[in-house]
């Protein structure tokens, strides 16, 4: 993949190999090249070596891994041969980083003031006062009231525009972003991807955009680079790779990828995505693809170059067919069925200190057998206190919660085990939800002998048929979430919701932090579960392509007041309520063509975002 210097040529990377500990390769083969005010969309599912790359364009591996091979060349400055205290100097003047959780990465007790001043005094490149100047140019207020708040006093939105800013702060010619608004509401994060488009054109950086989300890499990418088994498998243009992927991983991901204009039963790609040191000889993705003859497990494919600057790491490359929509949804008007659960007049608050926030305002609505209702909304909508409350995780200050026309205790621990047993919660961030210190296995027995009554033996032995159903190698039940991806954690705790066999299933952004392709399985999984079981489904979202895929009815939600409810034709299309349009005009779509499935003419149509609205 190496291109002639040009001038303005910012980022050279070149054959980057890093191993683990065990001498297998993370990643292989990695070369990536950036010009000034040029964004690079970096994509693949968890485990393919995103991340992995993306640290080591600032040579730094993560503990238990190493840097083993290749260069990367910074606007001249070569990286990989600097020492580490060198290295360590160059990051954040020659080459910043966005992490994916800006409530992680913050430091809790620096003002925000100080959390960027203390980047630019590492650097000596620019004075405190200005501090105002950085926050005002990513759309923060350039005020001392806001300087001062702590990171636990901004919204998800502000967190991540602040660490935006500390990567901005010194001017670096390279910029790493590393899944920047991942788990943030479409509302923000058009926000944020708009101050991207901006200060790219301002300042001139050129970025490296690392994401699952193909729809967001599409609205702002040049270029996209695809990564499977640690090492690039296409890599072209980004109108012309989603137009026509030629790699069937590729066409695969964007299949997987749903869109509320036109809901449909997503088509999950088959097979488990393999781990590093289960990758087999030849092409990785072989033991996947419906593509595949002996020879793709010969030896591993080269890169082969299509057109200008369109690469891909297939043999089979001009064999792979258009993308297809799947089949698309039955969504005629059914009867309602008999109601499971109720919510009538619901009113929640936080209070802190003498301040009280009113979350959720006079909400009611009610949840039928096998249905699935999705709550909708920007951050800050009340979507998560309400599912909090059914829970019996906060205590509302009014209204009545009933199950099958029973009256629920207000906390958790006054409800009967059966209560309990009924409503399971599947929580966002399966990085504080998973205990770190039990194995799967025992996460996942657990529920089945509290809350069911089972034996050790028999829990475990369920064990296996819950890691099936979400897609998990059985030996994942022998190791500890830290050596699980972040979508394998978020897997983990779904199978643990599942072990209790419940009648509603509570979801709060479960596929926020999965790849599309195990998105499409789980979405799936959760229509096999209501159809086989009559599973009902609470579905907090901010993704509308996933409402769009799952839900039967939508109630959108916005300061903790109810907009508009209705079904799913009713909000997607012809949208009543002014928040409502705003919410689908942000949501992210691909604007590429497309093949219809089951027209019998191959028929093609094309995608836009102006044509939908």
């Amino acid at each position: 993949m190496a291109m002639t210097a040009s001038p303005d040529r910012v980022l050279d990377a070149e054959a980057l190999r890093v191993e683990l500990a065990s001498g297998f390769p993370v990643i292989d083969e990695v070369s990536l090249q950036l010009s000034r005010g040029e964004i690079l969309g970096l994509v693949g599912e968890s485990g393919s070596g995103k991340t992995t790359t993306a640290l080591a364009l600032l040579g730094y591996s993560r503990p238990g891994s190493v840097i083993t091979g290749g260069q990367v060349t910074i606007a001249g400055q070569s990286v990989l041969d600097l020492p580490d205290a060198a290295r360590r100097r160059l990051r954040g003047r020659l080459v910043s980083y966005v992490p994916q959780h800006a409530g992680q990465a913050l430091n809790p007790s620096l003002r925000i003031s100080a959390a960027i001043s203390d980047v630019m005094r590492q650097h000596e490149t620019r004075s405190r006062a200005d501090v105002m100047a950085v926050l005002a140019a990513v759309d923060l207020p350039a005020s001392q009231a806001f300087a001062r708040r702590l990171p636990h006093q901004l919204s998800g939105g502000q967190q991540q525009r602040v660490t935006i800013a500390m990567a901005l702060s010194c001017e670096p010619p390279l910029i790493v972003m590393d899944e920047p608004t991942t788990g943030l509401d479409v509302i923000t994060q058009a926000s944020v991807l708009e101050e991207i488009r901006r200060l790219r054109e301002q300042i001139g950086a050129a970025l490296v955009y690392v994401s699952h989300d193909l729809a967001v890499i599409s609205e702002l990418a040049d270029r996209i680079a695809v990564m499977y088994a640690g090492r690039i498998v296409e890599e072209g243009p980004a109108a012309t790779l989603l137009a026509r992927p030629r790699h069937p991983y590729t066409r695969g991901l964007v299949q997987s990828i749903p869109d509320h204009r036109r809901p449909t039963r997503q088509v999950a790609m088959p097979g488990i995505a393999a781990g590093v040191e289960d990758r087999p000889a030849g092409c990785a993705f072989a033991p996947r693809c419906i593509q595949q003859t002996p020879v793709c497990s010969e030896a591993m494919p080269a890169l082969i170059t299509l057109t200008a600057g369109h690469q891909v790491r297939c043999v089979h490359a001009d064999e792979t067919p258009p993308v297809t929509l799947g089949e698309e949804r039955d969504l005629r008007a059914a009867a309602r069925p008999s109601p499971v659960l109720e919510v009538t007049g619901l009113r929640a608050t936080h209070r802190s200190g003498s301040e009280t926030v009113v979350a959720a305002d006079d909400v009611s609505f009610e949840l039928g057998g096998g249905e699935c209702l999705a709550l909708v909304g920007e951050s800050g909508s009340g979507k998560t206190t309400i599912a909090r409350c059914l829970a019996g995780l906060h205590r509302p200050d009014r209204g009545v919660i009933s199950l099958h026309g029973d009256p629920l205790p207000d906390r958790a621990r006054k409800r009967s085990l059966a209560q309990r047993r009924a409503i399971q919660y599947v929580f966002q961030n399966p990085y504080e939800s998973l205990n770190p210190r039990r194995q799967v296995s025992d996460e996942l027995a657990r529920p089945a002998q509290v809350l069911r009554g089972l034996s050790a033996s028999a829990a475990r032995a369920e064990v296996g048929a819950l890691l099936d159903r979400v897609r998990l190698p059985a030996r994942a039940a022998g190791r500890y979430p830290s050596q699980l991806s972040g979508g394998e954690r978020q897997r983990v705790a779904i199978a643990r919701a599942l072990a209790a066999e419940p009648e509603i299933l509570i979801c709060d952004e479960i596929t926020s932090s999965l790849d599309v392709s195990v998105q499409a399985a789980i979405l799936g999984l959760l229509a096999d579960l209501r159809a086989e079981l009559g599973l009902s489904v609470l579905l907090i979202t901010h993704d509308l392509g996933v409402v769009s895929v799952t839900a039967d009815r939508v109630l959108v939600l916005q300061q903790g007041t109810m907009r508009e409810t209705g079904s799913i034709t009713q909000i997607l299309h012809t949208p009543a309520h002014p928040y409502t349009r705003q919410l689908i005009a942000a949501a992210p779509v691909l604007p590429v063509p497309v093949t219809e499935s089951g027209d019998g003419q191959g028929k093609r149509r094309a995608i836009s975002k102006e044509a939908a609205l």
